[in-house]
């Protein structure tokens, strides 16, 4: 279900090999440009006329010397030839222009549709996508592959169409004008080129090599700063140093052979491919001394040459591109072809599901997918009945939070069922599900917009008065209304600029504009101080007010007055009654835990 793994270097290696059904499943990106399928195509018509008059240029150069020199084949002046010229450029200049931003409208608005598809996509994607995936590659890889779509969309395709062209119509210009010279310049040149091309490919890869070995030695470099106490604390200075120091001696072997190579490729340029092209000059020299040929027609050739070489090699790299963007198709299909649990296309209108909170887990078994040979859950069965306050106890991994993710259905369950309202909550739609569940979490994430917008992710289309009266509900207005800029007041990345009580002061404001029928809360005051828990805990229990509400605990004060606590041990349940009722069982669990936290040392 995991996105494939890019190697280390996704260079020419980890690039597909071009096919017709590699080419056919590419394709299929089209559609994403078909809605502005029109510009695409005037701008392919406008690219093929604007290639061919680019080859009208050496003609007239070539043209210019004849005329000047009286041996033109044609009756024209010079002056003719250049408002010809003149003429030739205006049209090139406005057919150009024309065509860039043809492809411009196409590839902006195509990658628009295409970002906001795999966006859609992602967010639609279950719990399972991500843990079997590294969020961070996740988000790199997807980016540079769009942006790799987007230069295949903007640049790359058009110029590669117009490489084809120019090599086609060169070929055959220089065929009509100079067919002798023409021979001896396709059995040299163009081997010439694609040895050039293949020598720079390799030297590609030793640089690429150079940037990887110099990307790990920084990478030791921010991990000893990042980690520079532990360094210290444990005085292995001396160890971090000898290690970063074989590191750089390795960037320098490898970049001593990168030089190696890049010294020889440029002899070979300047020996072969320079000597080629004068050969080819040496020779059109003697058919011009010989009368075979003028000297106009001489510089026309040389010109057309140049620009073939260039087409060839242009050709090469163009190659290389759409091959990396044939690459980056598949991955971006890769992830539009994941089967989402929600619809998130803002179209999509979802029919409520109004719930009570009625919730039964019926033997329960559940193995997280990612590691399938531990059992967390083993024929769990549990009742939280409408209204109810339930609390969860136990030790760390004995399955509390397992329950919670699994009534939120971010997994699908080994066996067992899990039922609301009589109902399996799985066959109820997802979203519609969702909309009856609020929670409260320890460690509570906020947007790093403003706290407004934070409180309305509960219910984005309430009003000012609601979230005023949501935020007075959960103990913030009184520290909100202390900002100078009050519900604007920007929260920062990740809610940093606000203390752990205010976040959780927010989160609680949230659920309360959501009005869910059930609440969950995981732990949400066990890392705050006793002034900021009391403060909390007080909004808490607003909020928990006419509510099925299930809560996770350590602190075992916070849920003395709760329907009923289960306590959960090694994915099942061992104990459950009230508070009372379970400090009375001697030897019990529960027991031991409120001795501890309850009884003076």
């Amino acid at each position: 279900m995991g996105m494939r793994r890019p190697n280390r270097a996704e260079g020419e290696e980890g690039r597909p090999k071009l096919s017709r059904e590699k080419l056919t499943e590419a394709a299929g990106i089209f559609r994403y440009i078909r809605p502005y399928r029109w510009p695409f195509i005037f701008g392919l018509a406008l690219l093929f006329i604007s290639s061919l008059v680019f080859m009208i240029f050496p003609y007239l150069a070539g043209l210019m010397v004849d005329v000047a020199q009286g041996k033109a084949e044609a009756d024209i002046s010079l002056k003719q030839i250049g408002w010809v010229l003149l003429g030739v450029l205006i049209v090139q200049g406005v057919v150009s222009y024309s065509r860039i931003l043809l492809f411009a409208i196409v590839s902006e608005k195509g990658i628009a549709d295409v970002r906001k598809a795999l966006y859609q996509k992602l967010v639609s994607l279950p719990i399972v996508f991500f843990e079997q995936s590294r969020v961070g590659e996740l988000v790199s890889r997807l980016t540079s592959d769009v942006e790799k779509l987007y230069n295949a969309f903007s640049i790359t395709l058009a110029e590669f169409i117009r490489q084809v062209i120019i090599l086609v119509a060169g070929i055959a210009f220089l065929a009509i004008r100079a067919p002798k010279l023409s021979l001896i310049m396709l059995g040299t040149f163009p081997v010439i080129v694609i040895g050039a091309m293949f020598f720079g490919r390799f030297i590609r890869k030793l640089s690429r090599s150079r940037q990887e070995e110099l990307a790990q030695s920084n990478t030791i470099l921010n991990e000893t700063v990042q980690a520079i106490q532990a360094v210290k604390a444990f005085t292995n200075e001396v160890f971090e140093a000898l290690r970063y120091g074989r590191s750089i001696e390795h960037v320098v072997k490898i970049a001593l052979r990168y030089a190696r190579w890049r010294a020889l490729f440029s002899v070979f340029i300047v020996t072969f491919l320079f000597g080629a092209l004068f050969f080819i000059i040496w020779q059109g020299a003697l058919m011009v001394e010989s009368g075979d040929m003028t000297a106009g027609q001489l510089i026309e050739f040389v010109v057309y040459t140049g620009i073939l070489g260039g087409a060839i090699a242009g050709l090469g790299n163009f190659y290389t591109e759409i091959l990396g963007a044939v690459g980056a198709t598949e991955r971006i299909r890769e992830i539009l072809k994941e089967q989402g649990e929600v619809e998130a296309n803002p179209g999509h209108e979802v029919e409520k599901v109004a719930l009570t909170g009625n919730i039964r887990y019926e033997n329960v078994h559940f193995s997280y997918p990612t590691r399938k040979d531990v059992e967390v859950l083993k024929g769990l069965s549990l009742q939280v009945n409408s209204g109810q306050k339930v609390a969860l106890v136990g030790t760390s991994g004995a399955g509390k939070s397992t329950i919670i993710q699994l009534l939120l259905k971010f997994y699908e369950l080994d066996a067992g069922d899990i039922r609301v309202n009589g109902n399996s909550i799985y066959n109820i739609n997802t979203t519609a599900y969702r909309q009856n569940i609020a929670i409260v979490p320890q460690e509570v994430i906020l947007f790093g917009g403003a706290i407004k917008e934070n409180i309305l992710y509960g219910k984005p289309e309430a009003s000012e008065e609601e979230v005023i009266e949501a935020a007075r509900k959960a103990n913030a207005w009184e520290f909100i209304q202390s900002f100078p800029e009050g519900l604007e007041t920007i929260v920062g990345e990740r809610g940093v600029k606000l203390s752990g009580g205010q976040r959780q002061r927010i989160a609680i404001a949230r659920a309360i504009l959501k009005d869910p029928a059930i609440l969950i809360l995981d732990e949400a005051t066990s890392s705050l101080d006793a002034e900021s828990e009391k403060v909390v805990q007080d909004a808490l229990n607003k909020l928990m007010e006419g509510r099925t509400s299930i809560i996770i605990a350590h602190r075992l004060a916070t849920i003395r007055d709760v329907d009923c606590i289960y306590v959960i041990d090694k994915g099942r349940i061992i104990e459950q009654g009230t508070h009372e009722e379970l400090s009375l069982i001697e030897d019990g669990v529960y027991n031991s835990l409120a001795k501890l936290q309850f009884e003076p040392i």
